[in-house]
């Protein structure tokens, strides 16, 4: 008994100290919760794969090696041709999934923006000397988007903090960013 009179209420077990704020605040924490282990858990997969892509890309380059070495006649020209058009092929499967990880790490990217957003705003949503305070609010705001590196984060950013429609600003963001998304991809 005693140790439910030192849990805080909770929307399961409301009583006279339940508070819709500290709901939220928890709603937020799992959020926030959720978005790390799925980042992390997503992370693993990626460092294997970014391995194994290392790792292929060195065994291609020996192979093409071996060809190189291989002598120049009639009995072998067709092998080393056909070796040749099958490493390239390779070579391209490998810079479409570098491509793929690239993207990933924009994913990645955003998510720990998103992750951070949720635990600041958590933070000062739960803290009642600062939750009614502008400035705190601005402060916050002015955190979120300083750690925002990517252009296309700031002008969403100010759009939706204008009081613009988030569909709206997505919408602007794919048609003013189709073409940056094929500029951004390097290849290595």
């Amino acid at each position: 008994m005693s140790d439910n009179h030192n849990r805080p209420s909770s929307a399961g077990q409301p009583d006279l100290d339940w508070s819709q704020v500290r709901e939220t605040v928890r709603m937020l924490f799992l959020t926030v919760a959720q978005i790390e282990i799925a980042m992390r858990d997503s992370d693993d997969s990626v460092d294997h794969l970014t391995n194994a892509f290392t790792t292929m890309m060195r065994y291609e380059n020996e192979i093409a090696q071996a060809v190189d070495k291989l002598p120049d006649d009639d009995a072998t020209r067709t092998l080393r041709q056909s070796i040749k058009v099958n490493t390239d092929k390779v070579t391209e499967e490998m810079q479409g999934a570098i491509i793929a990880f690239q993207f990933y790490d924009k994913l990645t990217q955003r998510l720990s923006h998103v992750s951070s957003s949720i635990e600041g705003l958590s933070d000062l949503v739960a803290d009642t000397r600062r939750i009614y305070n502008p400035a705190e609010w601005q402060a916050l705001q002015a955190k979120i988007k300083s750690k925002y590196s990517m252009r296309e984060e700031h002008e969403m950013f100010d759009s939706v903090m204008q009081g613009g429609n988030v569909r709206d600003a997505i919408r602007q963001y794919n048609e003013a960013h189709k073409q940056d998304l094929e500029d951004d991809i390097e290849f290595f």
